[in-house]
């Protein structure tokens, strides 16, 4: 709290920040909502203002590595930590949690349901040959979901029409899953957010793997000088701030939690 007490003086004591910032988030992100609560409240509390680039993970750290944006906010802990290593970014911060969940037709025809661990539930979808829906965008979800076919043994290159990639993010594949009443990874989050459900139910949750971490990196200044680094630690200092954790821990939909706080 004290760091942050300096920084917004610094802040308000000096015309050499800008009064704007560029931050590539994943469409799970932008999908949640919870953006439209927690960017008003740090401009609120800064000034500064933030402006959203919405793609998936693999698009964002290459953002990020072109010095397009001053920050990503992502979900995928391996590519941020290869992205950290080759010095594109100065550190890795974790920020906040959910988990992915399984969603599909409510008759569940590959029985996913009664899968004890996601890799089984996927592995089931693919003996049946049930309609699936993958984002294909190279998208943390979509990492973790190839993630867990090849914990199944399976490699989704050798899938057949049954599994559609439709390289779109969170919201545009559930509602492809939708019309289609197929399986589909997606997190919670966007999941609890989405309107257009139809046909489509919550089918299997609760497995460790589906957790979901996400990650704040500062783009390195080293390697992009024009880049405003001021304005992107603002926006890290108060993302683990008390405040910002008030409205992390608080946003909930239909009574349920999004997000866990976890900074450190």
């Amino acid at each position: 709290m004290i760091r942050f007490a300096l920084c917004c003086l610094m802040l308000c004591g000096s015309h050499l920040w800008a009064d704007s910032m560029r931050l590539a988030v994943t469409t799970s992100f932008q999908n949640s909502g919870l953006a439209e609560i927690l960017l008003p409240q740090f401009k609120n509390d800064t000034g500064i203002d933030v402006h959203l680039l919405v793609v998936g993970t693999g698009q964002a750290l290459r953002l990020g590595q072109a010095g397009d944006v001053d920050a990503v906010l992502v979900h995928s802990r391996e590519a941020e930590r290869a992205f950290v290593a080759a010095g594109h970014a100065t550190h890795r911060r974790e920020i906040m949690y959910n988990d992915f969940v399984l969603v599909g037709p409510k008759a569940d025809p590959a029985n996913t349901a009664a899968a004890d661990r996601a890799a089984q539930a996927l592995s089931r979808i693919h003996a049946r040959g049930a309609r699936f829906v993958s984002r294909g965008d190279d998208s943390g979800t979509h990492r973790k979901e190839v993630g867990l076919w090849q914990a199944a043994g399976l490699d989704p290159e050798r899938f057949g029409r049954w599994y559609a990639q439709v390289g779109a993010g969170m919201g545009a594949s559930l509602n492809t899953a939708a019309g289609l009443d197929a399986y589909i990874l997606t997190d919670r989050a966007t999941w609890l957010n989405f309107r257009n459900k139809a046909g489509l139910t919550l089918l299997f949750q609760g497995d460790p793997e589906l957790f979901n971490q996400y990650a704040f990196l500062p783009t390195n200044p080293e390697r992009h000088t024009h880049i405003n680094a001021a304005a992107a630690n603002t926006f890290e200092v108060w993302l683990t701030s008390k405040a910002a954790q008030k409205w992390i821990d608080g946003y909930e939909v239909e009574g349920e939690q999004l997000f866990h706080f976890n900074a450190k």
